[in-house]
């Protein structure tokens, strides 16, 4: 079934709870396929079975469960309208946009106000709209793109929460030094007497409930009148019943329900303060997670210099066409992706590909949108523009990994939903149990709050039991749980993007931390996948003469072997001149006339016609065999000149990732469908046990499968199109090298650059990541384990201790905000392997050998 996706901006969520009730009201919807929902990024993803699901109907299933989709606004400039019949075919071609909500057309002022959905529509669709039906329309001044709105609105969040921490903070200190005006001792001078009096601290209480509290009893009600509960009602409820109980202790102290000494305005003021102070950190905090993402948005530039008609004109970036003519002057940002026409420069693709080396740019050379021009300036020609540039392309992936959840997730989610209202029945028993039962048997008159000399011997048992009750619905904290597992899938999936690896989901962020064997395959994974020079063994002549006069042999042959000599040749700045003559010999070689030479170039059955005895050097000539190498033999005028090895040989770092992989305790396998005794040479210089040699592409799969009937959890890595099946079979399936063009890409993780290493990276990724998540499982879980029992009264017959509210309060906040500080220790982690490493000297460079021969030199 086809599916189609959008992606709806969230406002209003707070825990984890509240994830839960959007997808539910999503889900509803008709149409709708599946919903995911992720606090950390405030969005949601909804896969559509049918394409015309209006988002209105979207949007009215979120708000009716309380909660909001955002919109923004900009205003187009439109040129070419000239009477009133033009306003209505702009306005409509607008509206018809999916994600408009209104667009409002001024002829006067020749402008177009819209009011959109940020991510399900762009500016550039609604200028193409305009475009269509014979207008142009141009923004005036840039409006703020989605990274500065998203930036925005977190720093409206901190400045509000910020405000209101201030009031709470001030005036709940004052209620405080009220409350306890009589433990002052000598400071009592200086603080006015009347602040100690009940009516006066709950009239400085009432501005702290309706003020920076209020928004905690919106909230609440706004679910509530959908059925909705999430944490705003444990918070509302707290507050709520502790004011409330005070006001009714104050103004009637005898109507039952503890009296004067029940009255905790303290406990609502600070309980609001502190719980004010967690939502002004976790604001500071949660953006953090996401900074990768960040950086990568940064990247894309603003404008691009592009050449029409002979003339230099500035444009907006996501303005360019493909086939565009743009100059890029040194320092500045390459706009999209294109071939270099002209020119020569240096440009730094590292924040891109993790590569630390800027990448010399010349005519031919591919160049990547977001990177930075480092020396010269060049001309190249725009290939791919808006979304499918490489930059975005990336950024796709990394947010759709951030929206995907792990299957570790879901016990945490199931906890989430149901929490709310386990905590609320929790505090219903623990009031009916102080109340008729406790109090009486367990309540000691000079018993104390934690942390405090004040004593409970006036509280009276229904003060008693509803002070406990409170304590429970506020000490408990599905917050924690619920940002245990996204923020920390957040940063692993950003910090893997920084050096070029890319995992598709959080499935595969937690697939990867368990994997136990990893299959490679070796042409193109492990070896450069084309054959190469690798052994120049001598008799009577210098080696470079030998590769020389081969390599002139060769020139003009097409077979692979050949072309690898003459390449050998060349690439050590050898001088190759024209043959007098040449003569192919089918399946043995070739002949020809070199500097007044006969040069025979071929296999050992070539010779032996020939006559020309190799005797002297077989011993060689056969030990190269062994080791998977392809041997030519040369002769120079029926003389037995050399002895030329090729292979295809390993990439630079293949060893040294395959030995970090033996020591982070997997095992490691090679798949490759040449012959054993190439296949073994191949492993044996990597350093791999276990060899499946002779294996054809189509059958790889189930050569994957047969592993994993053996109980193991098994990686393949690839090059993502021939070993497409094998990829999609294995646990987790890796596609390596598969540069920027990563759309295209099969497999679970992507990497970038061709380099082995990066399988390394992105397990280390994995392996950190699921441990941050564990780590804030384990602490939301055990915290929630031992300050519910701790509120309840559990041990208050054993020590006669309990928790006030207020502290239960700063308790709750401190629990989110470790999950959310442990998980931003990610952002130090460094992979053992670093790019900047060197390969181990004379990796991937021919050996050359004398054999002293009469005449040699």
């Amino acid at each position: 079934m086809t599916t189609h996706s959008i992606t709806l901006p969230i406002s209003g969520m707070t825990c984890a709870s509240c994830v839960g009730h959007v997808e539910t009201a999503l889900k509803e919807v008709p149409g709708v396929a599946r919903t995911t929902v992720t606090l950390a990024t405030e969005r949601a993803v909804v896969q559509l079975s049918d394409a015309n699901v209006p988002i209105n109907r979207l949007v009215a299933a979120v708000q009716d469960v309380g909660y909001d989709v955002p919109t923004d606004t900009t205003t187009l400039t439109i040129k070419g309208m000239t009477c009133a019949s033009c306003v209505d075919p702009v306005g409509t071609a607008l509206k018809e946009l999916r994600g408009v909500n209104e667009a409002v057309v001024n002829l006067g002022l020749g402008t177009a106000r819209v009011t959109f959905i940020p991510g399900v529509v762009t500016i550039g669709q609604m200028k193409q709209a305009v475009s269509e039906v014979g207008y142009e329309a141009i923004e005036p001044s840039r409006a703020a793109d989605a990274l500065d709105r998203e930036r925005q609105a977190r720093d409206d969040e901190i400045k509000r929460q910020g405000r209101n921490l201030i009031i709470a903070g001030a005036i709940g200190l004052i209620v405080m030094i009220g409350t306890f005006y009589d433990m002052l001792g000598p400071f009592k001078a200086i603080v006015p007497e009347f602040l100690s009096y009940k009516w006066v601290i709950g009239l400085l209480t009432t501005p702290i409930v309706f003020g920076p509290g209020r928004q905690f009893f919106v909230h609440s009600w706004r679910g509530l009148k959908h059925g909705v509960t999430d944490m705003n009602l444990l918070y509302a409820t707290g507050i709520g019943a502790a004011y409330g109980i005070a006001v009714i202790n104050t103004v009637f102290p005898t109507a039952g329900f503890g009296g004067e000494g029940a009255t905790f305005f303290e406990s609502a003021a600070l309980l609001t303060a502190f719980i004010v102070l967690g939502r002004w950190l976790e604001a500071l905090t949660r953006g953090r997670t996401s900074e990768a993402i960040r950086k990568l948005m940064k990247l894309q530039p603003k404008i691009a210099r592009v050449i029409r008609h002979g003339q230099e004109v500035e444009i907006p970036a996501e303005e360019v066409e493909v086939g565009d003519l743009i100059l890029v002057r040194p320092g500045e940002g390459v706009p999209v992706d294109g071939v270099v026409a002209d020119g020569y420069s240096a440009v730094d693709e590292s924040m891109l590909t993790g590569e630390s080396l800027p990448v010399e740019k010349k005519a031919g050379d591919h160049v990547i949108g977001g990177t930075l021009n480092k020396t010269g300036a060049f001309k190249f020609n725009a290939m791919k523009v808006g979304k499918d540039t490489a930059l975005a392309q990336i950024i796709k992936l990394v947010e759709d990994a951030q929206a995907s959840k792990a299957p570790i997730q879901k016990l945490a989610d199931w906890v989430a939903g149901h929490f709310i209202l386990g905590v609320h029945a929790l505090a219903v028993v623990v009031f009916v149990f102080w109340f008729f039962f406790g109090y009486n048997q367990f309540f000691d008159p000079n018993s104390s709050f934690i942390f405090s000399p004040y004593k409970l011997g006036e509280i009276g048992v229904f003060g008693f039991s509803l002070l406990l009750s409170v304590t429970v619905l506020v000490i408990s904290c599905p917050c924690a749980v619920g940002l245990a597992t996204p923020s920390a899938m957040m940063a692993g999936t950003g910090k893997a993007a920084e050096y070029g690896v890319l995992f598709k989901g959080a499935e595969a962020i937690e697939n990867a931390s368990k994997l136990q064997t990893i299959v490679f395959d070796k042409t193109g994974t492990l070896t450069k996948g084309e054959p190469s020079v690798t052994d120049v063994i001598a008799a009577g002549i210098f080696q470079s003469d030998v590769l020389r006069l081969a390599a002139i042999a060769e020139k003009n042959s097409e077979h692979p072997l050949g072309e690898s000599i003459v390449r050998g040749a060349e690439t050590r700045g050898l001088t190759l001149v024209e043959a007098t003559s040449f003569n192919s010999i089918p399946g043995h070689g070739v002949e020809a006339q070199v500097e007044g030479h006969a040069v025979l170039l071929g296999n050992r059955k070539l010779m032996r016609e020939r006559s020309v005895d190799f005797g002297q050097l077989m011993p060689q000539a056969e030990q190269l065999e062994s080791d998977g190498k392809t041997v030519m033999f040369v002769a120079v005028d029926d003389e037995p000149t050399g002895l030329i090895a090729v292979a295809d040989t390993l990439k630079e770092f293949s060893a040294e990732a395959i030995q970090r992989l033996h020591q982070l305790g997997l095992e490691t396998v090679m798949i490759t469908g040449d012959n054993r005794r190439t296949a073994e040479a191949i492993a044996r210089q990597v350093g791999i046990a276990r060899v499946l040699a002779e294996v054809l592409p189509q059958d790889k799969a189930a050569e994957v499968k047969k592993l994993q009937a053996s109980g193991k959890k098994v990686a393949m890595v690839g090059d993502g199109v021939n070993d497409a099946p094998a990829l999609a079979q294995a646990e987790v399936g890796m596609a390596i090298g598969s540069g920027t063009d990563v759309a295209k890409e099969t497999g679970d993780v992507i990497l970038i650059k061709d380099d082995i290493r990066d399988v390394v990276v992105a397990l280390e990724v994995a392996k950190a990541t699921m441990r941050k998540v564990k780590q804030n499982l384990f602490w939301a879980f055990v915290y929630n384990a031992l300050g519910i029992p701790l509120a309840a009264g559990l041990f208050y017959p054993f020590v006669s201790i309990v928790i006030s509210p207020e502290l239960a309060g700063l308790m709750m906040a401190i629990s989110s905000i470790t999950v959310t500080l442990n998980t931003l220790l990610l952002k130090r982690f460094k992979p053992s392997i670093r790019h900047t490493d060197k390969p181990t000297r004379g990796a991937g460079q021919p050996h050359w050998q004398v054999v002293p021969a009469a005449g040699g030199k």
